[in-house]
Order: C-alpha cells, then sequence, then structure tokens
C-alpha cells in the first residue's frame, strides 16, 4: 500500500483558503469530517494503472476503482454520509429517495445499518440487477418514469404525504461532500497527477471532486464527460444548448439525468476546467476494453469517463491522468447490446 503523501489534518483549514467565498457551503472542513466518518464504513478502492491504457493513449492513466466499492458504485459514499448527519428525529422518519439505481442502494445500506426504513423511486428502465440490489438492502422500491427527473417528482410527492426525510442523490453538499473523499484519496496515494476525469449525471460526484480537488492541489485540471445523449450540463457550461433535456435514453443509465443540479453547477461552474461529451459506440467500446484488458465489468457511466480518455479528446492532454471508474452494476442481460456497439465501433476505424 502506498503512504498517503497528504496530511489531512495538517490540510484541516482554520479558516477560509483563498478560494473559497462566503456564498460557498461546501468546505475542507466538511470533507475531512466526512473522511472521517467514512474510514470504517466504505472501502478505500483500488488506484491504479494499466499498462494498456497508457500505451494508448500516451498518458500514464490511474483507473479509480469505485465499482468496487460496496453496493458497487461511489454513491455509498454520498449517500452514507448524509444518513450519518441526520438528528435522531429526521432519523425517525426514514428516508426516502429518488436514484438512477446506485444512489439508491447507497441510500438503503446506509439506512439499513442506522435501523431505518428507506422507500427509493426509480426510473422504469432502471436495469434490475440495480432493483434488487436495492431491496436486498432493506428498502422498498417503486418503479414510475423514464428517467431520474420522474421518479424525483414522484418520491417528492409522496415524500410531502409521509414525512420521510428526503436523500438527494447529487443536489445536497453533505453528499457532495461524501463523494468527494474519492479525490482525497486518489491525491494522496498520487499527488502528482495532472488531471482527473469524471462521469457527470446530477453533478455531485464531479462538484465534490472538482472542489476538493481544486484547494487541495490547485493547479490540478478537472474534466467531466457526459453521454452526448444526455448533455444537460455541457449544455449549461458552454451556453450551447437546452438546460433541461426532454428525453435521455442512453447505456450511461448511472448518468441519463434531464437536468443537472442547482447546487452542484455552482461547484462545476467554479472548479471545473472542461466538459467533453462521448458517444454510444465510444461508451461502449470502453466496457469492452476494462472488460478484456483488466478483466472488470463495469456500467456505462463508470466507463464513460475511460471512454473520453480512450478518444484522446484534447482537454485531457496531460501525462499523469486519474479516471473514475464509478460503479460496475451492469446488467448483464444487456452485454450482448454493448458487445455489438463496440464492434461496430471497431468496425469503422478499420
Amino acid at each position: 500500500m502506498l503512504k498517503p503523501l497528504i496530511n489531512m489534518k495538517q490540510k484541516k483549514p482554520n479558516k477560509k483558503t483563498r478560494s473559497e467565498d462566503v456564498g460557498d457551503f461546501l468546505t475542507l472542513a466538511k470533507v475531512f469530517e466526512a473522511k472521517e466518518q467514512l474510514n470504517d464504513v466504505v472501502h478505500q478502492t483500488p488506484f491504479k494503472t494499466s499498462e494498456t491504457f497508457n500505451q494508448c493513449t500516451g498518458q500514464q492513466v490511474y483507473l479509480k476503482m469505485e465499482n468496487q466499492q460496496k453496493t458497487g458504485a461511489f454513491k455509498v459514499r454520498g449517500a452514507s454520509f448524509k444518513v450519518s448527519q441526520l438528528t435522531e428525529e429526521e432519523a425517525a422518519c426514514g428516508v426516502i429517495a429518488a436514484s438512477a439505481g446506485n444512489h439508491a442502494q447507497g441510500v438503503a445500506l446506509a439506512a439499513s445499518k442506522r435501523g431505518i426504513p428507506a422507500q427509493i423511486f426509480m426510473p422504469e428502465a432502471t436495469p434490475l440487477a440495480k432493483v434488487q440490489a436495492t431491496q436486498a438492502y432493506g428498502a422498498k422500491t417503486v418503479l414510475t418514469g423514464e428517467s431520474f427527473q420522474e421518479a424525483y417528482a414522484a418520491a417528492m410527492e409522496e415524500q410531502k404525504r409521509c414525512g420521510a426525510t428526503f436523500i438527494h442523490p447529487f443536489d445536497d453538499v453533505d453528499v457532495m461532500a461524501g463523494q468527494a473523499t474519492v479525490a482525497v484519496e486518489m491525491l494522496q496515494e498520487q499527488p502528482d497527477l495532472d488531471t482527473i476525469v469524471v462521469p457527470i449525471g446530477g453533478g455531485g460526484l464531479i462538484a465534490g471532486i472538482a472542489y476538493a480537488a481544486k484547494q487541495l492541489k490547485p493547479d490540478i485540471k478537472v474534466v467531466g464527460v457526459q453521454s452526448e445523449r444526455a448533455p444537460s450540463t455541457f449544455n449549461s457550461y458552454y451556453k450551447c444548448g437546452p438546460k433541461k433535456l426532454n428525453s435521455v435514453s442512453t447505456i450511461a443509465d448511472g448518468i441519463a439525468v434531464k437536468q443537472h443540479g442547482t447546487k452542484t453547477f455552482h461547484y462545476i461552474r467554479k472548479y471545473v476546467d472542461a466538459i467533453v461529451t462521448v458517444d454510444e459506440q465510444q461508451i461502449a467500446d470502453s466496457i469492452m476494453k476494462l472488460l478484456e484488458r483488466e478483466k472488470t465489468l463495469v456500467e456505462g457511466a463508470g466507463a464513460t469517463a475511460l471512454a473520453a480518455v480512450l478518444a484522446q479528446k484534447p482537454a485531457l492532454a496531460g501525462k499523469k491522468c486519474g479516471v473514475v471508474v464509478s460503479g460496475g452494476n451492469m446488467d448483464v442481460s444487456k452485454l450482448p447490446h454493448v458487445q455489438q456497439l463496440a464492434t461496430t465501433k471497431r468496425m469503422v476505424m478499420v
């Protein structure tokens, strides 16, 4: 195991650092509180390099394997920290959430550990594996709507009726602080990273990572990646299209979000250096390369950041690149479709 090279206690600020404004509510103190709280709750997942991807890209590529996290995705970090922050009164009411799948499992696990009931609303197209895993942690699931937005609306209606505490999957400071611990771990192990590449759905992961990374290493570059079929954050960031999409359909179902968060976008606009998009074939090819070369199965959202690196997007030029492989909850029944998409891309390239 590599010895951590960032002394978090020394980095804890007694007052605002130079890049924190009065209007910011995410702080390093909160990130470090989350890291301490989660030490015995989540895995410090592997952060490894790959000779295959190094040769493909001409960079030193490091993969942060959050597909090997508890519940199979990074979402358990933010959900667990948020649930730990609930008062006894809030916890007594139970929790309710909306999720494209991975947040659901994180909330369900965190709620079960605290001994409180959980009800999760999920899109109808959520992979069965994610639904069953959520139920296995003891949560009640409700499938409704095309995307996260419809599930969110239904969950909010139920929350008004039952009074449960709502756990937002991304637009929440405690959730972002939990996700930010990914960046802390990456920079502990590889403090000389010059770029971190992160998939974007609602924005909680990249908001937390970008904030923490820029506080710990101001010159690091943070690049977000979206599916070109769900580019709400890309559109807002570059002011080039609708902020709220009418529909989303992508194999990266974990980031199939019609509209980004308000709080998350504040941090994205302030701390993220660039956002790029990738197509379905590039995502599928990334899934298959991870399976063939690294012997690891990841879901579409989990392969999206690597897809951008393999596509050698100009925004990703650098020497040492950290890539967040955000989740591994793939519906295996969809693998033939993914393989076909990847094969199509490879045939076009030949």
